[in-house]
C-alpha cells in the first residue's frame, strides 16, 4: 500500500516538474515569436519610411509628400518622423483612412487625399491649426466632425463627390478664413445653415446634389461672388437673392426653374446667369 502511495507521489512529482517545464517552454515560445514579430514590424516600418522619404518633394520652398496610382492603404507612424511636411498630395492610393496622428503634422498648409477611400475624417484633423487647404473630394465620407472648425486658417475646402454626404455641423461656420467651398456631387436637399453663416465665403458649389428650394437667408452670403447650383431640383429662386450684391456668377443649369424673379435685374455685378428653364430652353444670359 504504502508503496504505491510513493509510486503515486512520485509520478505527481515528476508531472509537475515537467508541466512546469512545458509552461516555461510555451512563454518562451511565446515571448520569442513576439520578438520576431516585433523585429518584422520595425524592420516593415524602416521599409515603410525609405519609400516614403523617396517620394517627399520640396516645391516653391514648401516640403511635399507627394504619392499617386501607389497602393498606401494605411499610413505607418513612422511618417511621424517627416513631421516637417507642409503639404501632403496622396491621389488614387486606396487610402482606407487618415491616420489617428493626423493632428501631429502642426507644419501642414495642405492636406490632399482626393480620389481614395477614406471614410471617416478623425477629430485630431482640429489640431491644424495651419491648414489652408483640406481637399477630400472623391472618397466615401458620410460625416464631418464638429472639430474640423478648429482649423481656423483653412480657406479652402473640397469635398465633392463623397455620394452620401449630406449636411455639416454647425460649427462650420467658425471657419472665417474659408473663401473656397465645393460640396457638389453628394446627398444635399438644402444649403446648410452652417455655410449660409460663413463670413468669408466668396465661392460655392453644390451642382448635383438635391435641392429643391433656396433658403429666403441665401442674402447671409454677402461675400459672394460665384454659386453653383447646376442639375439639382430646384423649382424656384427667393427674391432675397437681389441682395447678394456681390454675386457676378450664377449657374442654373437643368433644374426644373419656370422664371426667375424681376428684382433680380437690380444685381449690378452679376454679368453671368446660366440656366435651363423647365419646358423651354433658354441657356446663357448677360445682364
Amino acid at each position: 500500500m504504502s508503496e504505491n502511495v510513493v509510486s503515486t507521489g512520485a509520478v505527481n512529482a515528476v508531472k509537475e516538474v515537467w508541466e512546469k517545464r512545458i509552461k516555461k517552454l510555451n512563454e518562451d515560445l511565446k515571448q520569442e515569436k513576439e520578438f520576431q514579430q516585433k523585429l518584422v514590424r520595425i524592420w516593415e516600418e524602416r521599409v515603410s519610411l525609405t519609400k516614403l522619404r523617396e517620394k517627399v518633394t520640396k516645391e516653391d520652398g514648401r516640403v511635399i509628400l507627394k504619392i499617386e496610382k501607389e497602393e498606401w492603404k494605411t499610413l505607418p507612424s513612422s511618417l511621424l518622423r517627416l513631421s516637417q511636411l507642409q503639404e501632403w498630395q496622396l491621389h488614387r492610393t486606396g487610402l482606407l483612412k487618415i491616420p489617428e496622428f493626423i493632428g501631429r503634422f502642426q507644419n501642414l498648409i495642405v492636406l490632399d487625399l482626393s480620389r481614395n477611400t477614406i471614410s471617416e475624417i478623425p477629430r485630431g484633423i482640429g489640431l491644424l491649426t495651419r491648414l489652408q487647404e483640406l481637399i477630400l473630394s472623391y472618397n466615401r465620407i458620410k460625416t464631418v466632425p464638429m472639430e474640423l472648425s478648429y482649423c481656423a486658417s483653412l480657406e479652402k475646402l473640397e469635398l465633392a463627390v463623397n455620394r452620401d454626404l449630406s449636411d455639416l455641423p454647425q460649427e462650420l461656420s467658425n471657419l472665417l478664413k474659408l473663401t473656397h467651398l465645393d460640396l457638389s456631387m453628394n446627398l444635399f436637399t438644402t444649403i446648410p445653415p452652417a455655410v449660409l453663416n460663413m463670413p468669408a465665403l466668396e465661392w460655392l458649389d453644390m451642382g448635383s446634389n438635391r435641392l429643391e428650394q433656396l433658403p429666403d437667408t441665401i442674402e447671409r452670403m454677402q461675400n459672394l461672388h460665384t454659386l453653383w447650383l447646376q442639375r439639382n431640383e430646384i423649382t424656384c429662386l427667393p427674391e432675397t437673392i437681389s441682395s447678394m450684391k456681390n454675386l457676378s456668377t450664377l449657374v442654373l443649369s437643368n433644374n426644373k426653374l419656370q422664371d426667375i424673379p424681376e428684382c433680380m435685374e437690380e444685381m449690378t455685378n452679376l454679368r453671368k446667369i446660366n440656366v435651363h428653364f423647365y419646358g423651354t430652353y433658354k441657356n446663357t444670359v448677360f445682364w
